[in-house]
């Protein structure tokens, strides 16, 4: 039987799914597991990089150095795929709101924040320029809030609102977190609840989320690894570093 990890890595990957030939970028554990486990399954055509400086071509287990280089992305040629819109990056937020206005930067006001964090950093090159999904390892009110202290990535309120290019290249498929699967694929883009992980009711997930979330119909449960994703998964981390990131 497969663990909450190996769910949620395999929500994950999912994110990728029907991207094709672009830059499939993780940040963190289980989103890097994510991208790569799409890669050695249902999208073979990702490219997936070290986190350093090349594309690999072979599977790369986390923390592995035995790699295959198939092409060269260092840090400044980053830049050159995120303009272009030939990437998508799966990272974290400390905050994200109803719309995916999402906040890495300080909890608490501008002027006097609470707690200073990262600083907005890639949040909002990424989010204007190409797909971006999330990775929330800790659902709660905290995190899924009404509004979001500092803006450092864009909603589709926000998008809307600039150009039409913005628009056409502003894309945020997926929030994947520790109970849940959510997207925005809703009337006006709010979020929506996807599906559930084995064991958490859409009640524990409203409870946990501090504004509405849309509901369609029924809402499923959160598919399990096939036994080949569930043996890449293990190949990708076989010591098991996704377990510590979700519980």
């Amino acid at each position: 039987m497969s663990t909450l990890a190996d769910i949620v890595v395999i929500a994950a990957a999912e994110a990728f799914r029907g991207d094709g030939e672009i830059f499939a970028s993780g940040m963190g554990t289980i989103p890097m597991l994510g991208a790569r486990t799409a890669r050695s399954t249902f999208e073979p055509d990702l490219m997936v990089s070290d986190g350093e400086a090349f594309y690999v071509g072979n599977e790369l287990p986390i923390g592995g150095t035995n790699k295959v280089v198939e092409g060269w992305i260092p840090f400044r040629s980053v830049f050159d795929t995120l303009w272009g819109g030939r990437r998508h990056v799966m990272m974290g937020a400390s905050q994200i709101d109803r719309f995916g206005n999402t906040n890495i930067a300080n909890i608490g006001s501008w002027d006097r924040p609470k707690a200073q964090l990262l600083g907005v950093r890639g949040g909002p090159g990424n989010t204007i320029n190409h797909s971006t999904s999330f990775f929330i390892p800790k659902h709660n009110a905290n995190v899924f809030v009404a509004k979001v202290d500092m803006v450092s990535g864009l909603g589709y309120d926000r998008a809307a609102e600039l150009s039409e290019w913005v628009q056409r290249n502003h894309r945020l498929p997926r929030v994947v977190t520790n109970l849940a699967v959510l997207d925005f694929n809703s009337a006006n883009h709010s979020m929506r609840l996807v599906s559930v992980h084995p064991g958490v009711s859409v009640a524990d997930v409203q409870a946990a989320t501090s504004f509405e979330l849309v509901i369609d119909g029924d809402v499923g449960e959160t598919r399990e690894p096939t036994a080949d994703e569930q043996a890449v998964i293990d190949r990708l981390d076989p010591r098991g570093l996704r377990h510590r990131e979700v519980s």
